[in-house]
């Protein structure tokens, strides 16, 4: 895998439980500013092994990316609605959800 890929990963096991990043944020936080595709390309080529928390990764708009129809649409939305995070029809308040991290996580839990 790639170093940029990795990064991703890395980035996205901080995003802590009931809090979600969009895409862009994802790629901004692991350092790769304006690659919120390579983010969605890094969730998609991971090992399941990993058991990252993709779920936990949406849309700028503060929607669900997956198609309605995609079995993984739901999956979404029931492991974001066991971390206490309202989803309706695949949507959430980024206001109220969205991880803003802190200066001591910028500063020494994510990697740059």
């Amino acid at each position: 895998m790639s170093q940029s890929t990795e990064k991703i990963w890395k980035t996205l096991q901080q995003v802590p439980t009931g809090k979600v990043v969009t895409y862009g944020q994802l790629a901004d936080l692991a350092g790769l500013p304006g690659r919120a595709r390579l983010a969605a390309r890094a969730l998609r080529v991971a090992p399941k092994e990993m058991a990252l928390p993709w779920y936990r990764v949406i849309g700028a708009g503060g929607k669900i990316s997956i198609p309605k129809d995609n079995p993984g649409f739901a999956r979404q939305m029931e492991l974001l609605r066991s971390e206490e995070v309202v989803v309706n029809n695949g949507r959430l308040k980024l206001s109220e959800y969205q991880w803003q991290p802190d200066l001591a996580d910028l500063m020494w839990r994510l990697e740059f």
